[in-house]
């Protein structure tokens, strides 16, 4: 599924809507360049989860957990870290729920995971020139989740 992003507030909206409908027990990797809008991707979900904390990149925190909202919200951040690190963090206790209450896991650089979840989605920020700045979800696994939340933001492309 493609999404256009055409501004900042889309990206942000993206993510309230995933926020706003996942249900708990989700994991979203997030794959894309510096400043393809990842973080506020996760900022967008923190707000369709009813999260009034302040959501920044836990790039050297590694870990935020954002507990208040309607489910809980983890947000990684690997980008300083090899994937031989990341194994160091046990990012799957979050995933699995192991340790920690279910909730909606977002990892930004997913791309150094060592394993993943097997279900998933992955979102891709790029930018291609043509079409501009755009989300590709794709899901992996057997999870049963419906997207068509999503469908009215597809028809604008």
């Amino acid at each position: 599924m493609q999404i256009p992003l055409p501004n900042h507030q889309a990206t942000e909206n993206l993510g309230y809507l995933l926020g706003r409908h996942l249900p708990a027990c989700s994991t979203i990797l997030l794959k894309g360049d510096l400043g393809a809008g990842k973080t506020t991707l996760v900022q967008g979900i923190g707000r369709g989860l009813d999260i009034t904390e302040s959501i920044v990149s836990p790039t050297f925190t590694l870990v935020s957990e954002y507990l208040e909202g309607r489910i809980p919200l983890y947000h990684l951040d690997l980008y300083r870290l090899s994937t031989e690190q990341v194994t160091t963090i046990y990012p799957e206790i979050y995933w699995e729920g192991i340790e920690v209450d279910p909730g909606i896991t977002a990892i930004e650089w997913s791309e150094r995971l060592s394993c993943y979840p097997r279900d998933r989605i992955e979102i891709s920020l790029i930018y291609d020139e043509k079409k501009g700045r755009q989300a590709t979800l794709t899901l992996f696994g057997s999870n049963d989740l419906n997207l068509s939340f999503l469908n009215d933001l597809t028809l604008k492309s």
